[in-house]
């Protein structure tokens, strides 16, 4: 996946909407700035309300500036992370690794996932994904829990509702 996507790095940034997301966005291409963060989460912008993807792009801004390659290596990354977690929930969902790896490499390399790896503003897919993914492990890990009576049930299913809050603000 890593080395599939990999070219994604040299892309600029592309004429869709990635300017309305980012590069003629002055309250995200600012950073992470006080101000960013409320409207991140009180203002629906390119007809959107996604705090956390605003949140995303401003820490974008803050690190690589207006550099396409960083928030290129950010949309890779999170693909990659996006296919070890769904990797987890099959194994603890299924106990099945090799069934596990094939659809997680499946979704890995399927064709679909190139628009949201190498178009930036497309950052709000992978994190959806990204925070959906994280909810259904936390939450099988809170029924294994719960059915064998061990601590901890309760932390998993608060982490598995945050997570799923997360994954809808992201989208």
């Amino acid at each position: 996946t890593l080395v599939l996507f990999y070219p994604v790095v040299i892309f600029e940034f592309l004429n869709y909407d990635d300017d309305r997301y980012i590069t003629k966005n002055p309250f995200v291409s600012a950073g992470l700035t006080w101000g960013g963060v409320c409207l991140a989460f009180t203002t629906v912008a390119a007809s959107n309300w996604h705090p956390v993807t605003w949140l995303s792009h401003m820490l974008d801004c803050e690190l690589y500036g207006l550099r396409p390659a960083g928030h290129h290596l950010s949309n890779w990354l999170f693909h990659a992370a996006n296919v070890l977690l769904l990797f987890a929930v099959l194994r603890k969902m299924s106990g099945r690794v090799w069934s596990s790896a094939l659809v997680a490499a499946l979704f890995a390399w399927h064709p679909l996932h190139v628009e949201s790896v190498a178009w930036v503003a497309e950052r709000k897919d992978l994190l959806s994904t990204f925070f959906g993914l994280l909810a259904l492990l936390a939450y099988a890990q809170h029924v294994e829990q719960a059915r064998n009576q061990r601590p901890g049930a309760r932390a998993a299913y608060g982490l598995s509702l945050t997570a799923f809050a997360l994954s809808l603000m992201s989208k």
